[in-house]
């Protein structure tokens, strides 16, 4: 079958389309013949290393069972699935365990099934566990154009939140403010224009995906009892933070992960029916910002990583029947 392996960590240029073995499942597993897969900022921090090379890449995806292995319900063969932490999705057929699979209801689309798993249920776990947020809360979401931060500023606005939402352009901007922020700013000062817009008090929430370039000026944009939700570092890692730093306004920090915040039982299916219930009663909504074939994912992961675009990016492999 043809995947992209890694064969090296490092830059794009060691994304390579290769002809592998098809994999074959194993005791609770399950073989899926990929229809599209998604691309995330995942992606890159394994080919950069933190997944040791070589692997086939690629994490998100929707397709239809083909085989499963002992112990798993042979009915399930045919069925459409769509998961968010298999590793070799980017291939034309994956094996994952059949509890990482997402049953995807008729009335979703590939397109937006993968849309919605890995930054959809990214973004309802930050509202609803990381941080809950509710009426009384005000959030900062950064890069609020991009795949999860514009969902999490529709689930935001949806909880009763008042959200102010940065982005880099004009045009982000207002794809966010589209997407229910109140208040839309660029990077540069931001802390300030938050101090501003709060009258003093800052926000009681933090979504930051940026990194090292706005983690210090977060901090500052907290209220007292606040707390910074890091989510990536598209910018870098971001600087250590010093407790004496926190202790001033009685702050806290989380690094969560959505593989922890989908591992317990029955977790993963609850948070994918709700936002694909929130999709249906149009509380959120997909945005495909670009759609590559499975030669082309260095293109896919270099344009994710320019920040150039607004929603999702997808890695078309053999589209399927839906429904």
């Amino acid at each position: 079958m043809k995947a992209i392996v890694v064969n090296e960590n490092g830059g794009s240029e060691k994304v390579t389309l290769s002809e592998i073995d098809t994999p074959e499942p194993g005791a609770g597993q399950l073989q899926v013949a990929v229809a599209t897969a998604g691309v995330n900022y995942l992606d890159i921090y394994q080919r950069q290393g933190a997944a040791p090379a070589p692997f086939v890449g690629g994490v998100e995806g929707v397709g239809r069972v083909t085989k499963v292995g002992s112990g798993v319900d042979a009915n399930l063969v045919g069925r459409r699935v769509g998961w968010l932490g298999a590793s070799g999705s980017f291939a034309e057929t994956v094996v994952l365990d059949e509890a990482k699979a997402v049953a995807i209801p008729d009335d979703v689309t590939n397109e937006d099934a993968v849309a919605l798993l890995m930054q959809g249920i990214t973004a309802h776990y930050l509202a609803t566990s990381a941080f809950a947020v509710g009426k009384d809360s005000t959030v900062l979401v950064h890069a609020a154009a991009g795949g999860v931060g514009r969902l999490l500023t529709q689930i935001a606005h949806h909880l009763g939140a008042a959200v102010i939402a940065t982005a880099s352009t004009e045009e982000k901007r207002n794809i966010a403010l589209e997407a229910g922020a109140d208040h839309a700013i660029g990077y540069d000062s931001f802390a300030d224009a938050v101090q501003q817009i709060t009258d003093g008090h800052g926000v009681d929430v933090v979504y930051d995906g940026i990194g090292r370039d706005t983690v210090e000026a977060g901090l500052k944009s907290l209220a007292v009892r606040g707390t910074l939700v890091v989510i990536g570092a598209a910018s870098g890692p971001p600087p250590a933070i010093e407790f004496s730093a926190l202790a001033v306004k009685s702050l806290s920090v989380i690094r969560p992960s959505v593989a922890h915040f989908t591992a317990r039982p029955g977790e993963l299916s609850w948070r994918a029916d709700e936002v694909f219930g929130w999709a249906r009663d149009g509380v959120i909504s997909t945005a495909i910002a670009g759609r590559y074939s499975l030669k082309d994912t260095a293109k896919a992961q270099q344009d994710l990583t320019s920040r150039s675009l607004a929603g999702k990016l997808l890695i078309e492999v053999a589209p399927i029947s839906e429904g």
